[in-house]
């Protein structure tokens, strides 16, 4: 395939992104298929990713397109940048909606749930 797909998502991204210079991409072959691990700044996740993740799916699809095309699975990594929203140490954010709420609910049985389903 000759590298023929990390070319094109090169291509795509940086023409998406605010800083296309720190956009990285690694190229992996193994025997699932390719993997492109795509790495970039974080402000620019926002473009890449897209609303509901439309845009990094739409990537994903046209990366298929072109993996077929050379008989290859191709398949599209798209690295949490460091600081990103994931990293809960940088945004003080404990997993909770509401003061008293741990972080890590307790499951409740089907019942308590319907039961709760009274009150609305």
């Amino acid at each position: 395939m000759a590298e023929r797909d990390q070319e094109f998502l090169e291509f795509v991204v940086k023409g998406l992104v605010e800083h296309p210079e720190e956009v990285k991409i690694n190229r992996t072959v193994d025997e699932m298929g390719v993997l492109l691990t795509l790495d970039l700044n974080p402000e620019d996740m926002g473009k890449v990713i897209g609303r509901s993740g439309n845009t990094a799916k739409a990537i994903r699809t046209l990366l298929r397109v072109v993996g077929m095309k050379h008989n290859a699975r191709v398949n599209l990594k798209i690295n949490e940048p460091a600081g990103g929203i994931k990293s809960s140490a940088d945004t003080g954010w404990d997993g909770s909606h509401a003061e008293g709420v741990s972080a890590s609910p307790t499951m409740k049985s089907i019942d308590e749930a319907m039961g709760g389903l009274d009150n609305l």
